[in-house]
């Protein structure tokens, strides 16, 4: 079901993708609008047909029992469906986090493979086991949190950003009339980011990798984006980098709660995520004072408003930021990266438990 709700979502993205590119006319914009309006109320219609169904199972289906008897109808679907669920029931159990219990295990485990327990786990700092709770000042004090932190501040951020000026950006290399089209293009392929963020978790079976390994390719195309905008003024270098910015930031906002879970425990996500987030503040701060600086440098360049202030016009407007932003953000996959060969062996772990939890169920 999880699936065919992703399905449909991509749908809704496509559909409203093309009735942007494809509402000039009145007549097919009413109608593309009421096929948008219908496919984004069909996943509501979903709850009534579960009661529907339940409503079914208890009422006409119950009566096909035959009393007495030594046997009941079962309805074969009804049957898998069971079986489905008993499964998925022992596959969520081994998946859980592990407990305070099965981390002293494991460090005892790894402690007697690479030696002592205390120097492998404090000393080095690095974290070998997922799942275990952090206090405040645990988080604070751990190196892999200030690299996640980074990555995370150097990329998606810096995107969040980028769309936050995408407007002014478009105005300044002539691109104004294509705004509305520059905002629906991020918009969709962040869209399409947060749900390819599920794909690590669907391709599990058949591949494995790290969800931080997944996190610093999810923050190359920043870079490549931000390089790329530097390098050329043009209206299709402006779409291609607004489409890979938009993907790649929509990608790290919604990896990044699970990533938080799994590195901090689960119970105090919600603090530990929001602790994550204050770089969005800072970055919108710091990204946006050094983009008005540049702007506002290149302000000779202009032409004055109708209300006295500048407005620049040309290339030079957003070079030096777009370089900046490009360097920072080449910080922040250095800093996933070096997150990700200090995390990989705790996730290698991880997945080796839960396959083997699986194997004895």
């Amino acid at each position: 079901m999880f699936l065919l709700l992703n399905i449909l979502a991509a749908l809704n993205g496509v559909y409203l993708l093309l009735f942007e590119s494809n509402s000039s006319d009145v007549t097919s914009a009413g109608l593309l609008f009421g096929g948008a309006i219908i496919l984004l109320i069909l996943p509501l219609c979903i709850p009534g047909l579960v009661i529907a169904r339940n409503w079914y199972l208890r009422t006409i289906h119950a009566s096909f029992r035959l009393e007495g008897s030594g046997f009941i109808l079962v309805d074969l679907d009804e049957l898998e469906l069971h079986i489905w669920m008993l499964a998925q029931e022992a596959d969520r159990e081994s998946y859980q986090f592990l407990n305070e219990d099965v981390v002293r295990n494991t460090v005892k485990t790894i402690a007697a493979e690479e030696g002592d327990a205390d120097e492998l786990l404090i000393t080095r700092g690095q974290l070998e086991v997922l799942g275990t709770e952090h206090s405040l000042k645990q988080l604070l004090c751990r190196v892999d949190f200030w690299l996640y932190y980074v990555a995370y501040f150097c990329g998606g951020t810096i995107g969040l950003v980028y769309s936050n000026n995408l407007g002014q950006i478009a105005q300044s290399l002539g691109q104004s009339s294509k705004t509305t089209t520059l905002v629906t293009l991020y918009s969709s392929s962040s869209f399409f980011g947060r749900l390819l963020s599920a794909t690590p978790d669907y391709i599990r079976a058949k591949f494995y990798f790290a969800r931080t390994g997944w996190l610093a390719i999810a923050l190359l195309p920043t870079p490549i984006a931000l390089f790329l905008l530097a390098s050329s003024g043009t209206a299709s270098a402006l779409q291609v980098g607004t489409a890979l910015i938009g993907l790649s930031s929509g990608f790290i906002f919604a990896a990044a709660v699970s990533i938080t879970s799994e590195f901090f425990g689960p119970n105090g996500v919600g603090v530990n995520h929001n602790i994550l987030i204050t770089n969005i503040p800072i970055g919108s701060l710091i990204y946006g004072f050094l983009a008005a600086l540049v702007y506002d440098s290149h302000g000779s360049t202009g032409i004055k408003s109708m209300t006295d202030s500048v407005v620049c016009m040309g290339r030079g407007c957003y070079y030096l930021t777009f370089v900046w932003w490009g360097c920072l953000s080449v910080l922040g996959l250095g800093s996933s990266l070096v997150l990700f060969i200090r995390t990989r062996r705790a996730y290698q772990r991880f997945e080796q438990a839960r396959i083997s939890s699986n194997i004895d169920s």
